[in-house]
């Protein structure tokens, strides 16, 4: 898969192909070529399912308390954020 479409793979899509490639590794009946190839596109998934958690956990925030307005204030739980959230 070129590096245009790992772009637009999403978590989910991403996490089901890694799966199926589990699935075929672990039953034994690919060529060794094929494992190699395998291997190394689940290699390539992994890291896209691990971007996308980072990216997704990045966003997350944490509501703070209620303004006088009655909107929510929120903080971002950026990793810069964290240690003053846990403060």
């Amino acid at each position: 898969m070129t590096q245009e479409n790992n772009k637009n793979l999403n978590f989910e899509d991403a996490m089901g192909e890694l799966e199926k490639i589990v699935s075929a590794l672990e039953s034994g009946q690919t060529s060794l070529e094929d494992s190699v190839k395998a291997y190394e596109r689940g290699m390539e998934l992994r890291s896209i399912c691990e971007k996308r958690l980072k990216d997704a956990t990045l966003k997350i925030e944490k509501v703070t308390g209620v303004k006088s307005d009655g909107s929510v204030d929120t903080v971002s739980l950026d990793p810069d954020t964290m240690n003053e959230i846990n403060a």
